[in-house]
């Protein structure tokens, strides 16, 4: 019997990867196979391409491998236990697969599990740059008919920013610096003004700054540009070795500096300055308890995740968008977003 094939991006190696010809998924038991609609491209996909992820130095990752965990798409095919009112619904998912036993995973603290996979990322999983995606069942989230295939792939984004915001313990009136206009950061930026924060968003650099007030952020600025405090939190949504400890610097006393960027190189901050300023210091991993959240936001109108997205490209072009290529096309926004279908 000849095995179907589909086509997917495949990573052999830093700097080196294309359009392959695989194996297509079979729904085993307790998972659902999706067609993929949309995928985006996101920093941690680009770490990979360059070889700097730090899981291919620790074990968790090697190549060849097949990127992508933020989509969405259509369930086309069931494994067994799976209920078939799940076929053709619209989904999106969970990056982090817990192994479902251990006090972490009973806990609901999957994202955090010794041995999870995550999907296009840790353990092998297949991402989503591909026609189809294998998935359990119990990592999928229904899209309601108000959320098309843009947002959709966006809801994994929108949990870790959303996460970040709640984690700073804003509250309606305070102010907030969200360092970083990269997708993260200005979702983030989003989250915490619709629900009446003053949101100031700090860029590396001018072109960056314009890009952001472009996309309708009103306070957009650089650092040296930005406005005299007190910020009550301050979110780290960047890659910059400096940034956390310049975070803590800028915060208010007694209130909350949110951590979500990984800079390449160890970043250090001086607990002496936490500690005498009475600052509470959150680490944020992944979106997994805030993707129900980012839904609601998205189906609500209260958040419009679209313009973010500059740009939709064919699953070919995938590798340019990983070695930083942007299409000559392409509007302001952080975000380019690959159809697998093209």
């Amino acid at each position: 019997m000849r095995q179907e094939l589909m086509r997917a991006f495949v990573l052999q190696g830093p700097g080196r990867g294309g359009v392959e010809r695989v194996a297509v998924p079979v729904a085993d038991p307790g998972h659902v196979v999706v067609e993929v609609e949309r995928v985006g491209v996101c920093g941690t996909d680009v770490e990979f391409f360059t070889g700097d992820m730090s899981y291919l130095r620790d074990g968790h990752a090697a190549y060849p491998m097949r990127l992508g965990h933020e989509w969405c798409g259509v369930v086309s095919e069931v494994g067994a236990g799976v209920g078939a009112s799940w076929l053709g619904r619209r989904v999106t998912g969970d990056t982090m697969l817990g192994c479902g036993h251990c006090h972490r995973c009973r806990a609901r603290r999957q994202h955090v599990c010794e041995r999870r996979y995550e999907i296009g990322i840790r353990g092998g999983w297949p991402g989503a740059l591909a026609e189809r995606l294998p998935v359990p069942a119990t990592a999928l989230y229904v899209l309601p008919d108000t959320i098309g295939v843009v947002a959709g792939a966006l809801v994994e984004p929108g949990g870790n920013a959303l996460r970040a915001v709640e984690a700073a313990a804003l509250e309606p009136g305070m102010r907030a610096v969200v360092w970083g206009p990269g997708t993260i950061g200005l979702l983030a930026a989003a989250f915490a003004a619709a629900h009446g924060v003053e949101v100031h968003v700090v860029g590396p650099s001018p072109e960056s700054v314009e890009d952001a007030r472009a996309l309708g952020v009103e306070r957009a600025w650089t650092i040296e540009d930005l406005p005299d405090g007190p910020y009550d939190a301050v979110i780290d949504a960047t890659n910059g070795q400096s940034v956390p400890a310049a975070a803590l610097d800028l915060v208010e006393p007694g209130r909350r500096v949110v951590y979500i960027g990984l800079s390449a190189r160890p970043s250090t901050i001086d607990t002496r300055t936490l500690v005498l300023k009475d600052v509470t210091a959150v680490g944020i991993l992944s979106g997994s308890p805030g993707l129900a959240g980012a839904i609601d936001h998205y189906a609500s109108g209260l958040v419009d995740p679209e313009p973010l997205v500059a740009a939709t490209v064919g699953l070919a072009e995938a590798g340019d968008v990983l070695a930083g290529r942007r299409p000559p096309e392409a509007g302001p926004g952080p975000k380019i977003h690959v159809d697998p279908r093209r």
